[in-house]
């Protein structure tokens, strides 16, 4: 089985049963061992009392950027340590891109710089992850 087939088919087994992701709405462009490209339009109920984007929801785009590039390898990874710049603000209706992007890759560490743009393709926010990589393999 080729490196992006594995990587697919990992993220379809974790996507499948993920309802948080499934419930922002998330449309996943791209899986591979490493990376990840993710997008999804910020909806009324995902606002702020400010009347813009939640920071939890780009936040969220990313983490899940993060944990579809990271377990693309085939082993089970979890986040260790995250943090987010978020740079612009977001309205309702915005189309968001997370592009997740493996910076550095051990046997037990993983490290990824998530960009989040805009439909006009301005970065909106900034995330950094680290994970941890088990022993444990994903069956697919």
């Amino acid at each position: 089985m080729s490196d992006e087939t594995l990587a697919a088919k990992v993220v379809d087994k974790m996507y499948n049963n993920d309802p948080f992701s499934k419930w922002l709405g998330i449309e996943r462009i791209k899986d591979g061992p490493g990376e990840s490209v993710l997008r999804m339009t910020v909806r009324k109920e995902m606002l702020n009392g400010f009347n813009i984007a939640h920071g939890g929801i780009t936040y969220s785009l990313a983490d899940s950027a993060l944990a579809f590039a990271s377990n693309g390898h085939g082993r089970m990874s979890v986040s260790v340590e995250t943090s987010i710049s978020h740079t612009e603000s977001l309205k309702e209706g915005d189309i968001i891109t997370a592009t997740a992007k493996e910076m550095s890759l051990s046997n037990k560490i993983g490290i990824y710089h998530i960009e989040i743009t805009n439909q006009d393709s301005k970065m909106v926010a900034l995330f950094k992850g680290t994970v941890y990589r088990t022993s444990k393999s994903w069956s697919v």
